[in-house]
């Protein structure tokens, strides 16, 4: 009875740790934010110092285009000089980042 309790207990601690890596709030808190800000200004100091775009204006989000986020989010931003901007996200589906890309949408004021 003891076994099938702690089997049933680590199964629902693994549904719940899938369901949350699929959120896409809890996924951008945990990868984006430290640079893009909680509200999507961009306003950190890694934000600042890598020129992160603001998701709160209108034209960053007119501009932003969702096979360049998707690209930019799944294989990572380099600069002209070849220089690493932004990491190529680890372990992140491709629906995952659809989503992601999405909640970036809602920073738009």
């Amino acid at each position: 009875m003891k076994k099938l309790l702690i089997a049933g207990i680590v199964g629902l601690m693994a549904v719940t740790v899938s369901v949350r890596a699929g959120d896409p709030k809890s996924q951008y808190e945990q990868s984006c934010a430290k640079c893009h800000g909680a509200d999507g200004k961009g306003d950190t100091k890694m934000g600042k110092k890598l020129g992160a775009r603001d998701y709160t204006d209108a034209k960053v989000q007119a501009d932003m285009k969702e096979d360049a986020a998707f690209k930019a989010i799944k294989e990572g931003l380099k600069d002209a000089d070849g220089k690493s901007l932004m990491k190529a996200a680890a372990d992140i589906s491709d629906d995952d980042i659809k989503a992601l890309v999405t909640y970036m949408r809602t920073f738009k004021q």
